[in-house]
């Protein structure tokens, strides 16, 4: 079946539609909830919380561009519903000026599991608004708006993530990060 079959499918809430649309998004979405949710059996609750979402409001996507990128859309919000219950960012504060200051750059090579890795070994504020601005590619506006934070926590988070990150990269020996390299 085609993806546009098998929306219709699941317009008309057939299960066997559903199922499939299931078996083939689930893997891509699992690894989207996976960079919120340290557990994994935490982001399976999360994405089959999510699919149950994406099946009961599927009439809302319209046929308005990627499918793929609606049903990714309500991965991350329920993955950001189950982390605001939790309070990841409980441990965010104000910047220091000093902090918003700096400038961090990421390295483009690594892999997907590299990544998967090193986001684990995050606190949970820090790898939120990681994900949300490096991958998803949110502002720290947007951030702000769906965190209940602040702009400058937002962007002082984001920046301590980078240090993190470029300290795991240093500690594990990643190929081409040196002690003294910024991101």
């Amino acid at each position: 079946m085609t993806e546009k079959e098998l929306i219709k499918g699941c317009l008309k809430q057939d299960r066997k539609a559903q199922q499939m649309l299931y078996e083939q998004l689930s893997p891509r979405m699992l690894s989207v909830c996976k960079r919120y949710v340290k557990s994994t059996q935490n982001a399976e609750d999360v994405m089959v919380e999510a699919f149950f979402k994406v099946f009961t409001k599927i009439e809302q996507y319209g046929d308005k561009g990627s499918f793929e990128g609606w049903v990714r859309k309500i991965m991350v919000n329920e993955s950001l519903m189950f982390l605001r219950k939790r309070k990841p960012t409980e441990n965010a504060f104000e910047p220091r000026e000093s902090d918003a200051q700096q400038t961090l750059n990421i390295q483009d090579d690594l892999e997907a599991r590299d990544i998967l890795k090193l986001l684990n070994q995050l606190p949970n504020g820090y790898r939120t608004i990681f994900n949300l601005y490096v991958i998803e590619g949110f502002k720290h506006r947007e951030i702000a708006e769906k965190l209940s934070i602040s702009i400058n926590t937002s962007k002082s988070q984001l920046i301590l993530a980078k240090k993190k990150m470029r300290e795991l990269l240093v500690k594990n020996n990643y190929p081409g990060i040196r002690a003294t390299d910024s991101m």
